[in-house]
């Protein structure tokens, strides 16, 4: 070789190192981004095509819809367990990643919503309450086919025994009702659960406790947000589809969601003692000086708020009535996106 040869070869060495060094750090920013989230979207399902009951019913049109829109290349479908792994132990997710659940066993996820998420390559999780299973009651699964859902890598959770409102139960009464859920599991499954789902997505402190005790990782809630663990693990919200919250705007709005985090919740118990609650929380550094917060509720539609910095006080004009409540704050983030944060309250 001579010597303009080994020259010209040199140039052309030196220039593929230096692609290939600005394309590796290309390849790395692109990643570092992709796996840059904290937080993820859990999706919450019952029912699947039983257009009799559509409170708690999505029709399969609208699944098959929200199932294409996951498998669009814009998101990551996780199992749920390990999406709590990675957010217990700060390992980055990717952005726009999503859990699928199902609560109460119902024949209808076997029949209907495991076949086309298996044909999707999704993971789910169903949450199960054991006693309707025991009781073979109509409409729910048997245990034979969950332990067909558990072989297929399907993720099982506690839902209890009874599916009872553990907050009116007393302690007593709610470990019984863990322990005996634990005890079917383990002899019909060979394992226990540790992830739990609040029947009703109903619960106070104590049995927040209770449910520790038992040795649960985590607990799902019922209520609006985007899971990320700032606050703890046992309150982790779900976005609940049903015929009527099921629409494509408000699925896309859900699973495009960033977290609006918040701790020192008051009131801290869901259960509330004065009625209206003097509601706050204080916003994460990161967005505590970001404005156009909003928080809206059923009854009274847009709610007033006061800000002191980190700080945000909620009030409401009136009484809220008996039963379930729920407030979803808001606030826009980038890219269009917006960031949630929902709470229950449950009124005497």
């Amino acid at each position: 070789m001579n010597i303009s040869h080994y020259q010209h070869a040199c140039h052309w060495l030196a220039y593929l190192g230096s692609r290939f060094v600005a394309m590796s750090v290309l390849l790395l920013s692109f990643l570092g981004s992709a796996f840059a989230a904290d937080h993820a979207v859990i999706l919450m399902y019952h029912r699947f095509g039983e257009d009799r009951l559509p409170s708690t019913n999505i029709r399969l049109d609208q699944f098959d819809a929200h199932l294409e829109k996951l498998s669009s290349g814009n998101y990551s479908v996780w199992p749920l367990a390990k999406i709590v792994d990675h957010l217990q132990k700060d390992m980055p997710l990717p952005d726009r990643t999503v859990a699928i659940t199902i609560d109460d066993a119902y024949l209808s996820v076997f029949t209907e919503a495991w076949p086309r998420l298996k044909a999707k390559g999704f993971p789910f999780t169903v949450f199960v309450a054991t006693d309707p299973v025991d009781r073979k009651n109509r409409g729910y699964m048997s245990w034979d086919q969950l332990r067909q859902l558990q072989a297929d890598g399907v993720g099982i959770g506690s839902q209890t025994a009874s599916h009872p409102h553990m907050h009116l139960s007393s302690l007593a009464d709610v470990d019984a009702e863990l322990e005996k859920s634990n005890q079917r599991f383990l002899a019909e499954l060979g394992l226990r659960p540790n992830l739990f789902a609040y029947p009703y997505g109903e619960y106070n402190l104590a049995v927040i406790e209770r449910v520790k005790a038992a040795d649960f990782i985590a607990g799902f809630g019922q209520n609006s947000g985007i899971a990320h663990g700032y606050d703890g693990y046992f309150e982790l919200p779900r976005f609940a589809m049903n015929e009527k919250y099921g629409t494509m705007d408000r699925l896309t709005l859900a699973i495009d969601g960033l977290p609006l985090k918040a701790n020192q919740i008051l009131p801290a118990d869901a259960v509330i003692a004065k009625n209206p609650p003097d509601f706050g929380f204080t916003l994460a550094p990161e967005i505590a000086t970001k404005n156009q917060l909003r928080c809206f509720n059923a009854t009274y539609d847009q709610l007033q708020i006061s800000r002191l910095g980190p700080r945000a006080e909620v009030r409401f004009p009136g009484p809220l009535p008996s039963g379930r409540a729920r407030v979803n704050c808001t606030m826009p983030g980038p890219d269009g996106r917006w960031r949630w944060f929902g709470k229950q309250f449950l009124v005497p």
